[in-house]
Formats: C-alpha cells, sequence, structure tokens
C-alpha cells in the first residue's frame, strides 16, 4: 500500500506542476489563470507579487514527497505518508481540475471544485496531527510545514473564489458597500486562523495569511487609484493579531509538536 501511495503522491504533484505551468504558458483557453481572475475585479484579491507563494507550495510538496520516498523502506507503522492515505492524490486531481474548470470560466464548477480541494487539505491536516503530535524535525519541516502552507493559501484562495463568482453573477452586495464585504471576509479568514492557532499554533499556517493581507494592503494603498481606508485598516490589525497571538501562544504554551 506504500509504495502504491508513493507512486500515485509522485504522479499527482508531477500533473499539478505540469498542469499549472501550462496554463500560464499555453496558456489554456487563452487565458492565463491571472488574467482570468482580472475579468472578475474585486477588492480581495491581493498583488500580483502575493501568488509568487505557488512557488513555495510546490517545492514543500516536492519536498514532502522526496522525504516520502527517503522513509519508504522504514519499519515504522502510521508514516507520513500512510497518515495522509489518498488525500494527496485527491488533492491534486481537484488543484488540476480547478485549473481546467477555471480557465474553460466554469466558474461555478470551480468553486465546488475548490471546496473538495480545501476538504482534502483539512484531512491531510488533521490525519498528520499538524501542531499536536510531535514527531522529528525533518518530518515537522518537510511534510507538516508543506501542508500548513498550502493549507493556508487555499483558505485564502477558497474566499478569492467565492467572490469571484459573486462577481461573475453581478451581486450587489445586498446594498452593502464593496469594502464592508471585503473586510468581513479578512475577518472570517482571521477567524479561521484564530481557531488552529488556538489548536495548533501553526506558524506557517499564519504566515501565509499575514502574506495575503499585506497583498491585499498593497495592492489597495499603491495599486488602486482609490483609498480604503475600512479594507486596510482592518489587513493591518488581523495580520498584527494573528501575529500576537501566535508569540503569546509559543510563550505561555511549550509544546514539541509545535513549530
Amino acid at each position: 500500500m506504500r509504495s502504491t501511495l508513493l507512486i500515485l503522491n509522485t504522479l499527482g504533484w508531477s500533473a499539478v506542476v505540469t498542469v499549472n505551468a501550462l496554463a500560464n504558458i499555453l496558456p489554456i483557453n487563452g487565458y492565463t489563470t491571472g488574467e482570468l481572475s482580472d475579468k472578475y475585479p474585486n477588492l480581495f484579491t491581493p498583488a500580483g507579487f502575493t501568488f509568487s507563494i505557488w512557488g513555495v507550495i510546490y517545492l514543500g510538496l516536492l519536498a514532502s514527497v522526496s522525504f516520502s520516498m527517503y522513509n519508504a523502506r522504514s519499519s515504522e507503522k502510521n508514516t507520513g505518508t500512510e497518515l495522509i492515505g489518498l488525500w494527496f492524490f485527491i488533492s491534486c486531481l481537484a488543484n488540476v481540475g480547478w485549473i481546467l474548470a477555471w480557465h474553460y470560466q466554469l466558474v461555478g464548477l470551480s468553486v465546488c471544485i475548490m471546496f473538495v480541494l480545501l476538504f482534502s487539505l483539512i484531512q491531510i491536516y488533521r490525519n498528520l496531527g499538524v501542531g499536536i503530535r510531535a514527531v522529528s524535525p525533518a518530518e515537522k519541516y518537510m511534510v507538516h510545514a508543506p501542508f500548513s502552507i498550502y493549507l493556508g493559501w487555499i483558505t485564502v484562495a477558497t474566499v478569492a473564489n467565492i467572490t469571484a463568482l459573486l462577481v461573475h453573477w453581478n451581486w450587489r452586495g445586498w446594498g452593502l458597500p464593496a469594502n464592508f464585504w471585503t473586510a468581513a471576509a479578512i475577518l472570517l479568514a482571521t477567524l479561521v486562523a484564530l481557531y488552529i492557532l488556538n489548536r495548533t499554533n501553526d506558524f506557517f499556517f499564519v504566515l501565509v495569511l499575514v502574506w495575503a493581507f499585506f497583498g491585499i494592503l498593497y495592492k489597495r494603498e499603491y495599486q488602486d487609484p482609490n483609498p480604503y481606508p475600512v479594507i486596510t485598516t482592518t489587513a493591518i490589525a488581523c495580520g498584527l493579531l494573528l501575529l500576537y497571538r501566535f508569540f503569546r501562544n509559543r510563550a505561555y504554551h511549550k509544546n514539541p509538536a509545535y513549530f
């Protein structure tokens, strides 16, 4: 079973990297991923440089797959490979499926697939026991950390995808301004991060959200001709709150499973 999972994980990672690269090189259906994002303008989408985190995610996942291969002959039961099970391969299928749905402008379908991706990553996160199960430093940083970063970014991406769908539907926000809903989305993401912090004190998950909030702040302050003080204030306040809670938890709770 372990060897089968390793093969599937390797194929899954390769498919994700290949399809995501082709999506922008060809590009698929005549649009790059960023060009399609620009078709659904909203205040939650962060600055373009923020998406460079995908490079970190792909390298992290490669490290995770490589670590699993290195430990393939281990006699230890419940290794990372077995704890993850088929969920990583499912997440890879969802990632590829999302790219295809997004590039063919099936926005509603892309949101559904994004939820599959999010759910699969949550299952991986729980099965690994990130921030709960004490593991070796190598496993912590080559397996747990990559999935923390991936889950953090897909949490943000899910909110952004839903926002794009609402723009696609010409949703008017029930009469409330767009900056109100953007601030609400930032607060929602912050609540999710606070929940994660209370359970695992996951530094990498928090860092990803702070990075996303910085991207939103930068775009609104330096790339948008209109000021949005509600959004920038919310992004700064939420980012600082998350960092404060992380360092406070780390100071008061000495847990070897924490990063």
